[in-house]
């Protein structure tokens, strides 16, 4: 159980760091190139600030995710995953479509 609760935590560490690199330094280089490749040079900073965000509220739905499971069983523990995820797919998806056109150009 413990071994779950650093990994979970770790990972959306990890996410939630590399979410704020690649928004407050506008890292568009840690994006895959087929992801930003019609992104305009005047539309990176927006671009980046979403996506950025998009990893961030992944990072903070798997910490809580590993956070909850100290406390509550497993899969209640995971209820909170399932919310991080999704919103932070539509955060994506809402970028890749305003900015880039679709998902894959």
């Amino acid at each position: 159980m413990i071994v779950e609760v650093i990994v979970f935590c770790a990972v959306g560490i990890l996410l939630a760091v590399l979410g704020l690199v690649t928004w407050k330094k506008q890292k568009i280089d840690l994006i895959h190139d087929y992801h930003c490749q019609n992104v305009r040079p005047e539309d990176v900073p927006a671009y980046t600030r979403a996506m950025g965000i998009g990893q961030i509220v992944i990072g903070a739905g798997l910490c809580v995710t590993g956070v909850l499971q100290i406390f509550v069983h497993r899969p209640a523990s995971l209820l909170a995953l399932v919310p991080g995820f999704v919103c932070g797919l539509l955060i994506f998806h809402k970028a890749q479509m305003r900015y880039n056109g679709s998902w894959f150009s």
